[in-house]
């Protein structure tokens, strides 16, 4: 049979797309999404966050269609030099291989001209036979200029004009294709503030109402949900309006004046934009909610704590074990409460099939053997400062004491930003560390941290360790996808952990609070000597209770499904 020619796959597309119509009224918008490794449409949490949140729809049925960027060169292909540095590399894909271009395009203005936005079309397919579409937006048009076909090129790299340029795509853009697709949206939720210029485009389109401002403010408002993410202020998106006037025009999409009343009056701040034509706001953990509400005073904002997709990132080994006692865990994770009933023998045998998985991934990426019956304390997430991830190493002597007594190995990975030069340092901080510790205490840094690592990490692993300085945690998801696989939580009271956390039962707090990093570092090297790693090695029963109890306790309600339909019941159906 001779090969699909293009102008008929993309028919099919638009065909399959028809099926979405009749059903689908609400609209995720984000940045980023972690469909599966070979799509580099994502960078971290914020993306991993957007793909359970698609599996989850998918699985649950749930009328949405998700919005997001192309990223044909991705984020970045993380090499480490010989000094211990990142070293930066675009990290490109084939999106051909993966998604249908539809025959569909819109047109932005951008410096006064027309730049020309095509959608490509991916389906998140649920066993059950759920779906929903993803719109990746791509600008890589040969009706473009050359400097335009680059917009949706490189995720979260360039400086503020490039990335306020992504912005108006994603926002503006994203609310056209789905218009000239024919999608009849009621509800839009923006994920993180990247998108906030979808408000002002739907602000404008009441441009000649009888309807006096107010209300047409409310009437955007009650469209619109607005997720926030980080409670670190240079994690908000903030543009000059000399800029902003530059590329979006004189007149933009509003009054100027009007928009300096809704974004800020020194500069856009694309939170706030969010959040004053918003009528639904929420953080993503109740602790980061409360971080937000002070952030920003008089705003009212709710908590939807995240979750995690459970057949996603249950290590095989474990969904075997899963299957075995409760046939619809993957679609009611609620259901798993009953795993305290599996045998300690099988909870332990699935645990070290999956460590050696991370065993053989760490050796093929650094050379690092491992050994399987030493606990392995694993940390990785975006190598930035507040996260601290070198506090584990504070105090290089402590270590070695406590690794004489009970010998444990440390795993890490993570991506710093391109620009993030604090980040980048604690990575070549770690390497020196490490090199210091050999070949007595085994440790690794795995270099190009992604969704396939993840998968290892957060299963291979004994102990997942997270060391953020309070209160700057949003959520912290990598702890969820790991207690859900049995591993052990030893973190900071922060995100998502102030409520998952159950001293001794499903894992252990490091410290109180926001105590200074120095009594952080102790506080964990103290409960490492004291209390996790005696238990490792003099009581492997009650270690293994508390696998259970992790499994149970955390991954019943910390999942996406959960979070999907409070979304619904409480967010999307108001």
């Amino acid at each position: 049979m001779p090969a699909t020619t293009g102008p008929m796959k993309e028919q099919k597309a638009m065909d399959t797309l028809q099926q979405f119509l009749r059903h689908t009224s609400i609209a995720y918008f984000s940045m980023e999404i972690a469909l599966r490794p070979e799509m580099r449409t994502y960078s971290g949490g914020l993306g991993i966050l957007a793909g359970d949140c698609a599996r989850s729809s998918a699985d649950l049925d749930l009328p949405l269609v998700f919005v997001t960027l192309v990223s044909h060169e991705g984020y970045l292909r993380q090499k480490i030099g010989s000094a211990g540095e990142q070293v930066d590399h675009p990290d490109p894909w084939r999106v051909e291989d993966w998604a249908t271009q539809l025959d569909s395009m819109v047109a932005v203005d951008i410096e006064g001209r027309s730049v020309w936005v095509r959608p490509w079309l991916y389906i998140v397919s649920c066993p059950l036979g759920g779906r929903v579409p993803v719109l990746l937006l791509d600008t890589r048009l040969e009706q473009n200029r050359p400097e335009d076909r680059s917009i949706t090129d490189r995720l979260y790299c360039g400086d503020a004009a490039y990335r306020l340029k992504q912005e108006i795509v994603l926002g503006v853009g994203g609310a056209r294709i789905l218009e000239g697709l024919g999608f009849e949206i009621r509800k839009f939720h923006l994920n993180e503030g990247h998108a906030s210029l979808l408000t002002l485009h739907l602000l404008a389109k009441q441009t000649g109402s009888d309807v006096p401002l107010q209300g047409r403010l409310d009437k955007v408002g009650e469209a619109c949900v607005f997720t926030t993410h980080t409670p670190v202020e240079a994690g908000h998106d903030r543009f000059s309006y000399g800029e902003v006037s530059r590329i979006l025009g004189h007149g933009g999409l509003i009054d100027p004046d009007l928009l300096k009343q809704l974004g800020g009056r020194d500069e856009l701040n694309m939170t706030l934009l969010a959040l004053n034509l918003s009528r639904h706001v929420n953080g993503v953990a109740e602790v980061h909610a409360e971080t937000t509400r002070l952030m920003f005073p008089g705003y009212q904002v709710g908590a939807v704590t995240n979750g995690v997709h459970v057949p996603t990132w249950a290590h095989p080994s474990f969904a075997e074990l899963f299957q075995g006692i409760l046939s619809s865990w993957a679609h009611q994770p609620e259901r798993l409460t009953r795993c305290e009933q599996l045998p300690d023998e099988a909870i332990w045998n699935a645990h070290q099939r999956a460590k050696r998985g991370l065993v053989a991934a760490v050796a093929k990426a650094t050379g690092q053997m491992l050994d399987e019956e030493r606990p392995i304390i694993a940390f990785a997430r975006r190598m930035t400062g507040y996260k601290r991830p070198h506090l584990i190493f504070t105090d290089l002597e402590r270590l070695r004491e406590i690794n004489r007594r009970y010998p444990f190995q440390i795993v890490m990975g993570g991506k710093a930003h391109p620009q993030d030069q604090e980040g980048k340092a604690l990575i070549a901080e770690i390497h020196r560390r490490i090199r210091e510790l050999a070949p007595e205490l085994p440790a690794a840094f795995v270099p190009n941290y992604d969704m396939e690592l993840a998968r290892l990490f957060v299963s291979g692993a004994d102990v997942w360790l997270n060391t953020p300085m309070p209160p700057l945690e949003a959520s912290g998801t990598s702890g969820m996808k790991a207690a859900l696989n049995g591993v052990l939580n030893f973190s900071v009271l922060d995100g998502w952990w102030s409520e998952g956390w159950v001293e001794g039962v499903t894992g252990w707090a490091i410290g109180e609070g926001g105590r200074p990093a120095k009594e952080h570092a102790s506080a964990c090297l103290d409960k490492l000597e004291r209390t996790v790693l005696p238990l490792f090695y003099e009581n492997r029963p009650r270690w293994i209770w508390m696998m259970k109890q992790s499994i149970s306790k955390i991954g019943s309600y910390f999942n996406s499904q959960r979070m999907m339909r409070r979304y619904g019941s409480e967010v999307y159906l108001s």
